[in-house]
């Protein structure tokens, strides 16, 4: 079904002052227009609304039987076939794409034998086969299903309508090519780019004669009128060239939507159209029963055979025929006048309203699309009108109740209007004066306080949306009032209706939440801790995962923490970390999220680091995130305990994990080794929270899956000096299996400690160690060395060692030569007696 709308399309009109009556015409170049008659052109000038003026004329070699104007290094080839024979009994078919190669006929490019012919650029494309057969039970003469008007338009690439984007090649881009052909009562318009599929089908009202497609319009002629009919080639290009449309991002009228006819205007004896620009040519001639006889009509006295030559001219007007050129009007001025048409149906809320504004939208999005004629300043008008179409179907997607009222939200936002502004403009109130709030409305102010839109709401207006959602969507309000855009909220209001929700079921937790902040920021301490008392703090941090902005925000950009979360840091830091964590697992926040929440929650640096987030960080290891890089979170652990034991910085806070509960709940802090303990022991001046970092890092060390090799670089800070420095060095050198060396550094820094990481370490291949290394090198620190008597102990119980683990001729083979027979006698009896006793 076409639909009509009495509206004016058409602009001035002008006679073309042809000499000749025209057999054929054509527009060209930037203002050219051609008329052909028998063997003589003449050129026409046809600039704005200046009146058509003579260019030139000239001769052909012979009648002029085709005329077509093609832009240099451009040729357009058309073989048209014709037939007036019909096989009845044949059925209609139609083939699309490469399926039309399977209709038998055959299509064979022909070489003209010029020089310059290109012919290795030529090739053959099936498009579309379609087969029409005529309705024989309404006795249809053949001339009624006749084709004409076959006709290819080309869209090209222009950039996106909203950014500005300027081509700045100056070949064009196809994006899209579509193929209008008609019958004489019903056109045909097909996409043929990607694939081939039929868009509109155009129902005339009477038999046409010819038909001419543009981006905007498609223009038929019938015997007494010109029709002017709408297309939806903009509404497939803007597919074609933005993939954000039909999304929540951007909108377009569909391909699919009903076309309408927006003027029928008279014309008496219609013959032939063409195109050009702005402009239609029209030529019109009457039949010539139609024109009155007249005494002395010159026409007739030329017509017969004796008429002498000597007489006058006929005059254009006695002739009957005219050219005409008819001036489209401007898309903004023709745009503006659809809009206020669309008006009469506005308080009817029916699709009509939706349909001319779709077509109002369509008319600029095409305008633009064929941006590289127009001026400077016709683009930002037409811009200017495309932000306002978006807006007006923003407004009609808000009103309705329907499965398309989602559409609201792409379409404001193409306008570029604020939410305020949407606020402001929505009508609220029915005709009974009650207030109903519609479902494209609440869709939009719903997913615009969740995307983060920068915009902070008045007082009033927050008040407004708050009461929107009661009545519409209360299960929403929680939600709603933790947007950022909701800040100038009054609280007491909030809280209002924050009571009348029914807090059955999960939801309870979220409105307790949300009444908790609500409290603090009304200053009321008792009620903000009655509130987070309602709930154990697992279920606390279940709805802080519900809705995260309870406790982050963002705002240019920009992390902010909420004043909740403020709180939180304070008095329950525990909930506070658990939460983020929480946010982690449900990937409701990043990584790099989480981290400079905290620092700006705690107001630190960016290079200093909050003990908070090493909680988090702690927490992460013990949780195990997915999504976490394991070794990246060690070196960040790692990282900082260093730098605090390398500047004796204790905590900003106290840590909520001690290092026993790290090993305790996490397979990756390791058990310390025995000999570290010994080997920190003698470090009597750290405090408390210098240990602790101590033990979480050693801890970290001895446990399974930490890369040794990858921390070595970063222990520099970390003085050999202290005992910190120490254990941590000789931790390293131990997991990368240095046992010599680890050896060596012991008996040097800290002799005591040599026993018990020889029991803990040199086990199983590296057994060897206690006679080929630790044995030797303690008999010579004993000669040379300030700590005899820690050494002499510790020769005793590597004698020891080495007794029970060599037979008798191996012990002797690794005792000094130079040693005193006396004291390793015990042990070599006892080497000696040991076969014996077992």
């Amino acid at each position: 079904m076409v639909q009509l709308y009495n509206l004016h399309p058409f602009g001035s009109q002008q006679v073309v002052p042809c000499k000749l009556e025209p057999e054929r015409f054509c527009g060209g170049g930037r203002d050219a227009l051609f008329v052909a008659a028998g063997c003589k052109v003449e050129a026409f000038a046809v600039t704005g609304q200046e009146l058509c003026q003579p260019r030139c004329s000239f001769s052909t070699l012979g009648r002029v039987l085709c005329l077509a104007y093609s832009e240099a290094d451009v040729s357009n080839e058309t073989l048209q076939l014709e037939s007036d024979d019909f096989v009845i009994c044949q059925k209609p078919m139609e083939l699309l794409g490469e399926k039309s190669s399977q209709s038998g006929i055959s299509v064979t490019l022909e070489s003209t034998g010029l020089a310059d012919e290109k012919t290795k650029y030529y090739h053959v494309q099936h498009l579309l086969y379609k087969r029409f057969a005529p309705d024989i039970s309404s006795y249809v003469f053949s001339d009624d299903i006749k084709l004409h008007s076959l006709q290819l338009l080309p869209i090209y690439q222009t950039g996106s309508l909203t950014s500005g984007r300027k081509n700045l090649s100056q070949e064009k881009e196809l994006l899209s090519l579509f193929c209008f052909f008609s019958l004489p009562h019903v056109g045909y318009l097909y996409m043929v780019v990607k694939s081939v599929e039929l868009m509109s089908v155009y129902q005339y009202p009477e038999k046409s004669q010819q038909a001419v497609l543009t981006p905007q319009f498609l223009h038929v002629i019938a015997s007494n009128n010109l029709q002017c009919f709408t297309v939806r080639c903009s509404a497939a290009a803007a597919r074609e060239e933005d993939p954000y449309v039909d999304t929540t991002l951007k909108a377009c009228p569909p391909v699919s939507m009903d076309v309408c006819a927006l003027r029928i205007q008279l014309f008496i004896g219609l013959k032939a159209v063409c195109h050009f620009k702005n402009h239609l040519i029209l030529l019109t001639k009457a039949d010539p029963e139609a024109i009155p006889e007249r005494r002395d009509s010159p026409k007739r006295l030329l017509s017969r055979k004796g008429a002498s030559g000597k007489l006058k001219a006929p005059s254009v007007a006695e002739a009957g025929w005219n050219l005409y050129i008819v001036d489209t009007i401007s898309p903004v001025q023709l745009y503006k006048e659809m809009v206020d048409y669309s008006n009469t149906y506005k308080t009817a809320k029916t699709q009509s309203c939706i349909h001319l504004l779709s077509e109002a939208h369509l008319l600029v999005r095409a305008a633009l699309m064929d941006a590289h004629q127009l001026e400077p300043g016709e683009k930002a008008e037409l811009l200017e009108a495309f932000k306002e179409s978006c807006g007006h179907l923003g407004d009609c997607y808000s009103r309705l109740d329907t499965q398309h009222s989602h559409l609201a939200l792409p379409y404001y936002k193409m306008s570029g209007l604020s939410m305020a502004e949407v606020l402001t403009r929505a009508d609220w109130v029915l005709e009974d004066g009650s207030q109903k709030y519609e479902r494209g409305l609440i869709f939009y102010i719903n997913h615009s306080l969740y995307e983060n839109l920068d915009e902070e709401l008045s007082e009033e207006l927050a008040a407004k949306v708050v009461h929107m959602f009661h009545a519409a969507e209360p299960k929403q309000l929680p939600h709603i009032l933790c947007s950022p855009s909701m800040k100038n909220i009054n609280p007491l209001t909030a809280m209002s209706y924050l009571s009348k929700l029914d807090t059955s079921g999960f939801s309870s937790i979220l409105v307790t939440l949300t009444k908790a902040a609500m409290a603090l920021k009304m200053g009321d301490l008792d009620m903000h801790r009655n509130e987070m008392k309602r709930h154990p703090e697992m279920k606390l941090v279940c709805g802080f995962i519900l809705e995260p902005r309870l406790l982050i925000q963002q705002r240019k950009g920009h992390i902010v923490p909420t004043d909740l979360a403020a709180h939180l840091k304070d008095t329950q830091p525990g909930l506070l970390v658990a939460s983020v964590l929480g946010l982690q697992k449900n990937n409701k926040i990043g990584i790099e999220e989480a981290d400079s929440f905290f620092k700006v929650l705690c107001g630190k640096d960016e290079d200093i680091i909050p003990q908070l987030l090493v909680d988090l960080w702690e927490a992460q290891l013990i949780a195990g995130l997915p999504d976490v890089v394991l070794q990246e979170l060690f070196y960040k652990l790692t990282s900082q305990y260093i730098w605090r034991l390398s500047k004796r910085q204790p905590p900003d806070t106290i840590p909520l994990r001690t290092s026993e509960d790290l090993i305790n709940a996490c397979s990756h802090y390791g058990l310390i080794y025995p000999w570290v303990n010994v080997l920190i022991s003698s470090d009597s001046l750290a405090d408390k929270s210098y240990t602790e970092d101590l033990s979480k890092l050693q801890s970290l060390l001895c446990g399974p899956s930490f890369d040794i090799a990858s921390i070595i670089p970063f222990l520099e800070p970390l003085s050999e000096d202290s005992i910190a420095g120490l254990s941590v060095q000789v931790l390293c050198q131990t997991r990368l299996k240095e046992y010599e060396q680890c050896i060596d550094t012991l008996l040097e820094r800290c002799p005591e400690a040599i026993i018990p990481y020889a029991n803990h370490e040199l086990k199983e291949e590296n057994r060897t160690l206690w006679w080929k290394k630790l044995l030797p090198e303690l008999c010579h620190r004993i000669k040379c060395g300030e700590k005899g008597q820690l050494y002499l102990s510790s020769l005793k119980e590597t004698l020891s060692v080495v007794a029970v683990e060599l037979e008798l001729r191996d012990f002797l083979n690794v005792l000094p030569e130079d040693g005193t027979a006396a004291f390793f006698l015990p042990y070599l009896l006892y080497c000696s007696r040991k076969k014996s006793l077992t």
